[in-house]
């Protein structure tokens, strides 16, 4: 019951900063405003963040642990980019594209966001690479291994960008089959 009060009431302000963030810009938004459309207060904020960079981050860390997941779940006998372009696929399809844009947009307005957001993709890389040794346990792979899950969070990279940049008009899927095929394509 704790756990669950916990979870509904970080999610309440992840939604409410979330909201704010879209309506008022991301700088213009304060904790104050987060915490009263959340309906806690303000010192209860900082027992769930320490900021409110926080809120955009924790939508970008939970994302490593998702992607392992997902990567899990693939066949054995799949090649390593291929599972784990799959398993990005699997992750990122439900996600509306107009949410990663808005999301991707308000990383953006923020230098110290962007900063943190850029150090998150090499511990996805790390979580990746983890899960990838796991599967294929021979060192003589490990560098290739590594190669795998660095490119493969690159083209994620790509694809996202594209679809900010170009405002949603193809859909993710298209963007991150496109980056992976392009990477097979100079292998």
């Amino acid at each position: 019951m704790r756990e669950h009060k916990r979870r509904e009431t970080l999610r309440r302000i992840t939604d409410a900063g979330m909201c704010l963030f879209i309506e008022k810009g991301y700088e213009a938004t304060t904790l104050d405003e987060i915490a009263a459309k959340a309906g806690i207060s303000r010192r209860t904020f900082f027992y769930y963040f320490k900021s409110k960079d926080d809120i955009l981050l924790s939508l970008q860390n939970g994302m490593g642990d998702m992607l392992v997941a997902a990567l899990r779940e693939e066949p054995q006998d799949k090649r390593p980019l291929h599972a784990i372009r799959d398993a990005i696929l699997k992750v990122c399809a439900p996600i509306p594209a107009d949410d990663m844009i808005a999301i991707d947009r308000l990383m953006r307005s923020s230098e110290a966001v962007q900063a943190r957001k850029q150090a998150s993709y090499i511990q996805h890389e790390k979580a990746l690479f983890a899960a990838l040794r796991e599967r294929w346990p021979k060192p003589e792979r490990e560098t290739g291994l590594r190669l795998v899950a660095m490119m493969a969070i690159g083209a994620m990279r790509l694809a996202s960008d594209a679809l900010s940049r170009e405002d949603g008009k193809r859909p993710f899927d298209e963007l991150l089959h496109e980056a992976f095929d392009a990477l097979e394509g100079e292998i």
